[in-house]
């Protein structure tokens, strides 16, 4: 499967800098400008590693980090900052950071970091794993099963279904998700959650899970064990 990347950084060169480079190398990428929308869209879990900005508008890097750990979310976390003293590096580290990189970084060593945490984390076998009902999503191994069998699914496609897994029976807007899975700076409109929904439902459907994912007029989607 293609690792999933989010970028955290309030500067938009440094964003679309990272976006190009790191899809280069064969990562899908998802990218954020502050704080808030940083630790909503890490908080799906739906990540693989995430490169976080220390001084970022509304959380710090340094919150969302905290957060993302009192929440038990153990995506690897690749912090990169101005800041080059010890105690801000030491800092980051206790708060639970896999790695910190001082800007201004070369590229290839961001890439040789994000490549070593990618690595870490599948030796460390964190098998995370998401269930509701009959549905289990094994996010180390990017497995989707219902009921015990296989189900293939696409990379958005099975990035929709993390996001709306990741809060079970919670309405997931269509704006978040898009966001979650496509990116704040991709051209796409609101339209293409819906198509991706019915390719994900169809495929749900054709293994006995068609009424897994609803939706609820006017506001998104959700997921639940039972149908409504």
């Amino acid at each position: 499967m293609v690792p999933r990347v989010l970028v955290v950084d309030d500067e938009a060169g440094v964003r679309a800098a990272l976006r190009r480079g790191l899809s280069a190398e064969g990562m899908e990428v998802t990218v954020a400008a502050d704080g808030t929308e940083a630790l909503r869209l890490a908080l799906t879990g739906a990540f693989d590693v995430v490169v976080l900005d220390v001084m970022l508008p509304g959380l710090s890097g340094y919150r969302v980090l905290e957060r993302m750990r009192g929440q038990d979310v153990t995506t690897p976390v690749l912090l990169i900052s101005a800041k080059d003293g010890e105690v801000d590096q030491a800092d980051g580290l206790d708060l639970g950071a896999d790695g910190y990189l001082v800007k201004p970084f070369s590229f290839l060593v961001l890439v040789a970091q994000v490549r070593a945490l990618l690595r870490r984390r599948d030796t460390a076998g964190r098998q995370v794993c998401l269930r509701v009902g009959e549905l289990e999503i094994d996010r180390a191994g990017r497995e989707v099963r219902w009921a015990g069998e296989s189900i293939a699914l696409s990379p958005r496609e099975y990035g929709l279904l993390v996001a709306l897994a990741s809060h079970p029976e919670a309405v997931v807007p269509k704006d978040d998700l898009l966001r979650m899975v496509w990116g704040e700076e991709q051209f796409v409109t609101r339209n293409v959650v819906e198509v991706y929904i019915g390719y994900l439902r169809r495929k749900l459907a054709a293994a006995g899970a068609g009424e897994l994912v609803q939706t609820v007029r006017g506001q998104g989607y959700r997921v639940c064990a039972q149908s409504a």
